[in-house]
């Protein structure tokens, strides 16, 4: 500055600095940037995780590369450059369907404990909708609350009771389930789990209904936390077709259960975590 003619001390007046400050700012910015390959590391896994990675997500990405980094070291350099997450938006979702006098509700017998010890012995279900080029389709999930594992699922195209009796003609397929009786199905008083039909096979099968209470999603907060994971990691809203939507949510599922680490699951993923609980419990 001083070879241009400009008077530093002059300068450092107007601005309101004093001029040892501003030659330990001049030090400063000639060094090179302390967090600069931390920050690309992070960018680049916040980037690929459409800027929904909490720091934890991030840290677990980081230990899955072998990188130990401190959580408060990746929030500051979130916070410093600008990295901030999208929180998703509470479902809107609502059944809104009364219910005749046949159908029938359940006790909690869940009452929140989400907690649970053993895998296979309590899962809970919902339906939640999808809307893709101009239409709606209605997503149906059986999940276990212990490992969190996606035990069953259907997509379809209409909200009709086959969407929820084919969710559980699958959850009889599944091979990984030993038995399912007098395992707990818990899910909200939606038209669909009080009608007779739905309450008749899950009596066949000899397991036992449990039911939020009504209007508290809080209940079934399981069911929430997922379809709120699945609407935020896959790209339903860009489907053409029905069929591209389900080749999605295929692949999504496999990798939700066999892939994607979870940090109340010990960093585990939830098939890994499952047979992590079987071993506890031998």
């Amino acid at each position: 500055m001083e070879k241009l003619g400009l008077n530093i001390k002059l300068l450092c007046e107007i601005a309101s600095v004093s001029k040892s400050g501003y030659y330990r700012w001049l030090i400063r910015s000639r060094e090179p940037e302390k967090d600069h390959d931390d920050y690309i590391l992070i960018e680049e896994i916040f980037k690929n995780g459409k800027a929904k990675f909490g720091w934890r997500t991030i840290q677990m990405e980081l230990n899955r590369r072998g990188i130990s980094m401190n959580h408060k070291k990746i929030k500051r350099i979130k916070k410093k450059y600008g990295m901030i997450t999208k929180i998703r938006r509470i479902n809107p979702y609502k059944m809104v369907m009364k219910k005749t006098q046949e159908h029938r509700t359940f006790d909690n017998i869940l009452n929140r404990e989400f907690n649970q010890p053993f895998p296979q012995k309590m899962f809970c279900t919902d339906i939640t909708y999808l809307p893709f080029n101009r239409r709606l389709a209605y997503l149906s999930v059986v999940k276990d609350i212990a490992s969190g594992e996606i035990m069953a699922w259907h997509l379809s195209p209409n909200i009709t009771m086959d969407v929820v009796l084919r969710t559980i003609d699958d959850l009889k397929q599944n091979r990984s389930i030993k038995n399912l009786e007098n395992v707990v199905i818990h899910s909200d008083q939606g038209f669909h789990y009080t009608n007779p039909e739905y309450i008749s096979r899950i009596k066949n099968l000899n397991m036992v209904q449990s039911m939020s209470r009504k209007g508290n999603c809080i209940d079934n907060a399981p069911m929430e936390s997922f379809f709120g994971h699945f609407k935020d990691d896959v790209e339903y809203k860009s489907c053409k077709t029905f069929e591209e939507l389900k080749l999605l949510t295929q692949k999504y599922m496999h990798y939700y259960n066999y892939e994607r680490p979870q940090w109340n699951l010990k960093k585990m993923t939830p098939v890994t975590y499952r047979n992590h609980l079987l071993r506890s419990s031998a």
